[in-house]
């Protein structure tokens, strides 16, 4: 429990310290107008408040990862604690915030547009496809997810099928409808159910003075699975997802000011690694790691969702629970669409003010996406775990370039970036969804990899200094006072 308490106040400790440093170290621009005035189209572009951009953010970037990663993390033991946490502040949390503020000083660009922006022209297009399938994976999986546990708390005459039809006709409406007419009408209810169900498990594990365990780096998993890099890859949402550089731009077009960009970017990322501990916490606590192997084993991570909240907080709160792990990933799976839509329409140039422009991009994805359906859930956790955390790696990148172009301490981006090269270049080296080679050799190949990654960015570096590249994007300042 010591552990535990300590973390939680480690985070919100790293919010006002860390956060506010990172914040420094870019430089907010408060005279500067957002792409939510100077783009703004009533579609995407759309001037919001902070309390509800916040809520939006959090409920875009939680999906089940801060619920179903730390459950699967927790077989690691308490040395998941120390992931969530240091992941957190000084990798997740700056990943969200650079992201984020570098897409508002360059109109709301995503990120395969950053990338050819700061990386060079041929990275927009690796990132671009590298996004969507992404993208489609992210949506797919919170289709699967949130059917799964709807169908275990729905009435028998109610099919999976069903289920499954229901949210992507969901999804093609929050896709295709201006944000602020769903999403940012809806999302903050959602986001306010989302932190009570999140505070009734912490609160519950507290008062009945749960048995989690303490901190100590001996790997507990009952396989024997490594810690580096699987335990890097199985928690990322809670600790440090690429899926976030897809969603921050969404919110980056209706952020109306730059100072609300550390709550907005930096604060929820801090708050969804709290839900994160929570969760590892309740599968640690009520389950020894191969009792919580067998579950997993048996009904996934969805079977674990269930048995917490049902245990700690009896048959009715443990259903307002489950509706609560619910409804996160059905509110990034319909924004990870969305997020798609918008990111094909830039690279192709299409406009979004016309309806069927939005619904010819939008058909074939939800097509391709309920044919993946069918597909094993594990096999698509696997690839969307390493899919996830390479476009973290690219987005850092991002970020540590755009800090050497504008002459800041890069370090904040660069060290975690290198660290994310080693995991992902190590992973796909070993996995059998990569190249199966044995770990030791794997080690040898990501490390020599992660050193050419990082002369070919010195290299980069040095060329685009010298060129005096023009980091942000010139907007009109017509700001109205909002």
């Amino acid at each position: 429990m010591i552990t535990f308490a300590i973390s939680i106040i480690l985070l919100i400790i790293g919010y006002f310290t860390y956060g506010k440093f990172v914040e420094r170290v870019f430089g907010v621009k408060e005279e500067r107008p957002t792409p939510a005035y100077s783009q703004q189209d009533g579609v995407d572009y759309v001037p919001m408040g902070t309390k509800r951009n916040s809520l939006i953010q959090l409920l875009n970037i939680a999906g089940v990862g801060p619920i179903f990663g730390p459950i699967m993390g927790a077989l690691y033991g308490p040395v998941a604690f120390l992931w969530i946490v240091l992941g957190a502040i000084f990798a997740g949390a700056v990943h969200d915030y650079l992201t984020g503020m570098i897409s508002i000083r360059n109109k709301g660009a995503h990120l395969p547009e950053l990338a050819g922006k700061f990386l060079g022209k041929a990275m927009k297009h690796i990132v671009n496809v590298f996004s969507v399938l992404l993208l489609l994976l992210v949506g797919t999986v919170f289709v699967s997810a949130p059917a799964s546990l709807i169908d275990s708390i729905a009435p028998g005459w109610v099919t999976l099928g069903m289920i499954i039809a229901a949210i992507f006709i969901y999804y093609v409406i929050a896709t295709m409808l201006p944000i602020d007419k769903v999403i940012g009408r809806v999302y903050p209810i959602l986001g306010a159910l989302l932190l009570i169900s999140a505070l009734g498990i912490g609160g519950s594990l507290i008062v009945t003075g749960a048995p989690i365990p303490e901190l100590t780096l001996t790997n507990m998993h009952p396989e024997g699975l490594m810690i580096f890099p699987l335990l890097f890859l199985t928690i990322s949402c809670g600790a440090l997802s690429g899926f976030h550089a897809t969603q921050s731009p969404i919110i980056s077009r209706t952020t109306m000011r730059e100072k609300n960009g550390r709550s907005i970017f930096y604060g929820m990322m801090i708050t969804e690694a709290i839900i994160a501990m929570i969760w590892a916490a309740a599968a640690m606590s009520l389950f020894h790691g191969t009792d919580l192997s067998a579950l997993l084993a048996a009904g996934g991570p969805g079977a674990v969702v269930t048995e917490v909240s049902i245990t700690m907080l009896g048959a009715i709160g443990g259903t307002l629970a489950i509706i609560g792990v619910i409804v996160l990933p059905i509110t990034s799976g319909d924004t990870a669409f969305r997020s798609a839509r918008m990111i094909i329409a830039d690279y192709f140039k299409i406009g979004q003010k016309k309806v069927m422009n939005r619904f010819y991009i939008a058909l074939p994805m939800f097509a391709i996406s309920m044919y993946l359906t069918t597909i094993n859930f594990d096999i698509l956790w696997r690839y969307f775990s390493w899919a996830n955390q390479s476009t973290a790696m690219i987005a850092l990148w991002v970020g540590a370039m755009y800090l050497i172009l504008a002459r800041k301490l890069h370090w904040i981006a660069s060290i975690p970036a290198a660290f994310m090269t080693m995991v992902t270049l190590t992973y796909i080296a070993n996995a059998q969804i990569g190249f199966g080679l044995s770990i030791e050799v794997s080690y040898i190949v990501a490390a020599i990899g992660t050193a050419v990654v990082i002369v070919l960015f010195a290299i980069t570096a040095k060329k685009r200094l010298s060129m005096n590249l023009e980091i942000d994007e010139v907007v009109e300042n017509h700001h109205s006072a909002a």
